[in-house]
């Protein structure tokens, strides 16, 4: 027995050597394209690539190993090879090990550099004056709905989407004391409401206190008497805080959607979303006729959103997000109709869809 488990070791190093190999081999051809890349100008982050990889390796793939662990790994072999051809600098809604840095570490993995920012204001501030090649930011969660002040954001911003990210989100209760001692609970104001009847059953005293970020959250309850906070398990490592309780929130089917934005367009792959804001004139029936363009050209709308533009009383923004790239002719045949008829409109990004 124990021979043959030598000879299964033996052919697994044999099995890496040839993957380090032609890994560096990857690598090699990756760092030939950066220098191409640079000489036209190019982006060196390529959303449409990136999609059109994921998707040939999720084909590829036989098994044993799961599709979600192969591109979890092919995940960190492109990082590498985006490092070796520029070094780039991803923002992000920080501190350290917010949901939203564990959404980019997810699309970007652990060889760019990364940038925390204080608000979401703050990492379209850092992409628009080249302080970080790419924003993430929270856009909308399946329980709670959209994120306004990125949607605000979007409107007055010149950046575009060009990528996004969907990441399940699990919460944990943290905190140096046991549950019968925690007095107070720290966390971001959309958290709390993930979790609101866990926290009527289990601690229907406890003081809920918003902060900016899950991590803010985890810093203050580390230092804080009977204090605890909401917030994910990389927080609680960072922060040194035990695991009270894991998983409160209150449905297991808890997703997060986040985009990356930049100052570069994503390119069609045939699979793709396109976001738009616009807003109308105040007539009976106006949105509807907004509407009959993306009907005509039969464009699926996979979302519908409003907001107060803030400019004037009852005027407002709509943000739909549609199936399609803006080169495809009947997207841009219904969003060319749509701007006849809207007293603002703004494609705010095309970019690949995420399966």
């Amino acid at each position: 027995m124990k021979n043959n488990l030598e000879r299964l070791r033996k052919q697994i190093d044999s099995l890496d050597a040839k993957l380090v190999d032609l890994i560096n081999q990857r690598a090699k051809i990756s760092q030939q394209i950066g220098k191409f890349k640079a000489q036209k100008k190019y982006p060196v982050y390529s959303p449409e690539r990136e999609s059109k990889i994921i998707r040939r390796l999720r084909h590829l793939n036989k098994g044993p190993i799961n599709s979600n662990s192969l591109e979890a790994i092919y995940r960190e072999i492109m990082s590498s090879s985006l490092s070796l051809e520029k070094s780039m600098r991803i923002s992000y809604l920080g501190p350290e090990a917010t949901f939203t840095h564990l959404a980019s570490l997810k699309k970007f993995g652990s060889s760019v550099k990364y940038l925390p920012a204080h608000t979401i204001s703050d990492v379209f501030i850092n992409v628009e004056q080249d302080l970080a090649d790419y924003g993430v930011v929270p856009v909308e969660n399946s329980i709670e709905g959209a994120i306004n002040h990125t949607l605000d954001m979007l409107v007055d911003s010149s950046l575009s989407i060009c990528a996004q990210i969907k990441l399940s989100v699990s919460h944990n209760l943290l905190s140096r004391y046991k549950l019968p001692q925690i007095k107070k609970i720290y966390s971001n104001p959309q958290v709390f409401g993930q979790c609101r009847f866990w926290l009527r059953a289990n601690l229907p005293h406890a003081e809920l206190i918003e902060v900016s970020s899950t991590s803010r959250a985890a810093e203050i309850a580390a230092k804080e008497k009977n204090s605890a906070c909401i917030a994910s398990r990389l927080a609680g490592e960072v922060y040194k805080l035990a695991l009270v309780a894991a998983s409160i929130e209150d449905t297991k089917h808890n997703i997060t959607r986040f985009l990356v934005v930049g100052k570069n367009e994503s390119g069609a792959t045939g699979k793709d979303k396109t976001s738009i804001a616009f807003s109308i004139k105040d007539k009976v029936g106006a949105l509807q006729e907004m509407l009959a363009p993306f009907k005509k050209y039969k464009i699926n709308l996979t979302k519908i959103e409003s907001r107060p533009s803030k400019r004037k009383a009852w005027d407002y923004y709509f943000f739909i997000d549609l199936e399609g790239h803006m080169r495809d002719k009947n997207v841009k045949s219904a969003v060319d109709a749509l701007s006849r008829q809207a007293t603002y409109l703004r494609v705010l990004g095309s970019y690949p869809s995420i399966d």
